[in-house]
């Protein structure tokens, strides 16, 4: 199993790494531009956008494309990025989701699927979060995830503010 790109399983879904021949199903889970309403790049439903955003999940060695168990329909995406061995860390990001699978039990079996997996590796997972996601930030909360600090990047070249949430490896 590779540690930026494995295969994982949970009761409804199943992620695996993506592939160039996933831009379509994947262009037409994200094609609904309310998914995309409280994300820095609101219009990533368009073909052109989305496909900008395909080629970093193919590039960064950690994209996951998720689908339902189930007649394994594409239905999101999410990816690892940024591996930190040394600092013991890797982010978990760039996830979206069909509407849905808004409001019940998907996001939290993707994340739980991808702890665990990020567990056997480091000690700390990282979120980047849009200050305006309030769905996300819900979201990690209630995976207990905790709002560690607030910073800004250059998006496109404009200055954004992000709120970096943290969830440590349990003790055991």
């Amino acid at each position: 199993m590779s540690r930026g790109q494995p295969t994982l399983t949970g009761p409804t879904v199943a992620l695996r790494p993506i592939d160039a021949a996933d831009l379509d199903g994947l262009h037409a889970a994200a094609s609904d531009p309310l998914i995309w309403e409280q994300h820095s790049e609101r219009n990533r439903h368009e073909r052109a956008v989305f496909e900008k955003y395909f080629k970093g999940a193919l590039d960064c060695g950690g994209g996951l494309v998720i689908m339902e168990r189930n007649g394994g329909r594409i239905i999101g995406s999410s990816r690892y990025y940024d591996w930190d061995l040394d600092g013991s860390s890797v982010v978990i990001g760039y996830t979206f989701l069909e509407r849905a699978h808004w409001g019940g039990a998907t996001n939290r079996e993707v994340k739980s699927l991808m702890l665990a997996h990020a567990f056997e590796h480091v000690a700390t997972v990282w979120f980047h979060v849009s200050p305006g996601n309030l769905r996300s930030q819900r979201a990690l909360e209630r995976l207990g995830a905790r709002l560690d600090r607030r910073e800004q990047v250059p998006v496109g070249g404009v200055p954004s503010d992000r709120l970096i949430y943290r969830i440590d490896r349990p003790q055991t």
